[in-house]
């Protein structure tokens, strides 16, 4: 099975729009308010569905709810890929987000619930990631591919379509998932089951000092970095033009070479990183004592990203966001075994849902704010001066430092 696992991961993450979204939402004429609001609205939508579709995963089953999720996808990439005015394009993005939020959470539940039927619940860490990191190998064969195709087509609209595929042979996949791994599901349950899972996985996180916590560490690392990973693709462009090098080459064949290059990259590290989570917890004494490093680190990469944008400087900042990307891949295969190590497995995915709601719920917040902010900054036409994304840092550096110090204070 795990296998299979890691099959759902390449898959899912064969999103050929990912590396370009920004930019492909631009060259329809976006500005970056416009483009925070379809963030906002994909993350409203997921949020709105998020903790019931975590819910009736738990009490209805999740293998069906991952067949949903996918199919939601297809239509979703359908939408944009065809989307000619912005009603059509919000409707795209909640699709996406009403897949991601049945998605989300569901997915490691199931992959929980196999490593318990096989008595190996000690290494949630490691075969998560490994699944993991296999979903990163997906997202480097994607930038590559949708980098050739934007060079090829000078547009970004067929990255959309092309994306159908892999989502509609993963639901494939999905749907010959072993009907063992829904045995813990409550038998002829149906919405009451639903309605009473979703109760006491919220009595839970409030009532629980432990799964609170767990939550706002996911706020601060995921929430901001939901936000600001896909500026990587602003920060590639405003690059590769201002690049003396290749000049045979037009701007947009540049930032489709250069941008392809550098989410590939960064994919092919972030594969690394979380095949080898386990072992940079181990590495550093115990879980908990991983997570402090991680907020440490991401705290120090988010301020030196500032001083990078602020000082024009496009290769650092590059090199940040491929390390913010490395952490991210670090932390999310140690913290997802937090909450199932301290979380009740009958209600694993309605717990990973709300987790993943408010994460989702800061992105919703913070993403046209900043968009709003870029806008004002920069006034001039053509590509976005890196000096005017500075308030990309906003959306992390504030909370990450407070939870160093608090943890520092509570050590």
């Amino acid at each position: 099975m795990i296998a299979r696992f890691s099959l759902y991961g390449f898959l899912k993450n064969l999103r050929f729009f990912e590396a370009f979204l920004i930019l492909a939402l631009r060259e329809r004429g976006l500005d970056f308010l416009g483009i925070g609001g379809l963030i906002a609205l994909r993350e409203i939508a997921g949020n709105l569905s998020q903790i019931p579709s975590g819910a009736l995963a738990d009490a209805l089953g999740r293998r069906r709810c991952m067949i949903v999720s996918m199919a939601g996808y297809v239509i979703s990439y359908l939408v944009l890929g065809f989307a000619n005015n912005n009603l059509l394009l919000m409707a795209g993005m909640v699709f996406y987000g009403t897949a991601d939020a049945f998605r989300d959470g569901t997915h490691k539940a199931l992959i929980y619930a196999w490593l318990r039927q096989q008595g190996r619940e000690n290494e949630r860490t490691q075969v998560y990631g490994y699944t993991r990191s296999w979903s990163k190998m997906g997202s480097a064969l994607s930038s590559l591919i949708a980098a050739a195709l934007v060079w090829f087509t000078g547009s970004f609209a067929s990255v959309f379509l092309l994306s159908v595929i892999p989502a509609a042979l993963n639901l494939l996949n999905l749907a010959t998932y072993p009907a063992s791994l829904d045995a813990a599901i409550p038998k002829g349950g149906g919405l009451r089951q639903t309605w009473q899972t979703l109760l006491d996985s919220m009595r839970e996180v409030i009532g629980k000092a432990t799964i609170r916590r767990l939550v706002a560490d996911s706020v601060a690392v995921e929430g901001s970095y939901t936000v600001v990973k896909d500026y990587l693709q602003v920060v590639v462009q405003a690059f590769a033009v201002a690049m003396p090098l290749h000049l045979a080459m037009s701007g947009g064949q540049r930032t489709a070479v250069l941008g392809g290059l550098a989410y590939a990259l960064l994919h092919l590290l972030s594969s690394a990183a979380s095949r080898r989570a386990h072992q940079f917890e181990r590495a550093c004494g115990g879980t908990e004592e991983a997570v402090r490093r991680i907020l440490q680190l991401s705290a120090a990469a988010m301020a030196l990203l500032a001083v990078a944008l602020c000082g024009g400087l496009g290769w650092l900042a590059v090199a940040v966001f491929i390390a913010l990307g490395l952490l991210q891949n670090l932390w999310r295969p140690i913290h997802i075994g937090r909450f199932d190590r301290d979380g009740d497995e009958r209600r694993a995915a309605t717990l990973l849902s709300i987790e993943s709601q408010t994460s989702s719920l800061a992105a919703a917040l913070w993403a046209p704010l900043i968009g709003w902010l870029i806008d004002n900054l920069s006034t001039q036409p053509g590509p976005v001066p890196l000096t005017a994304l500075w308030p990309l840092c906003l959306a992390g550096l504030p909370m990450l430092a407070l939870l160093v110090w608090r943890r520092r204070s509570a050590a």
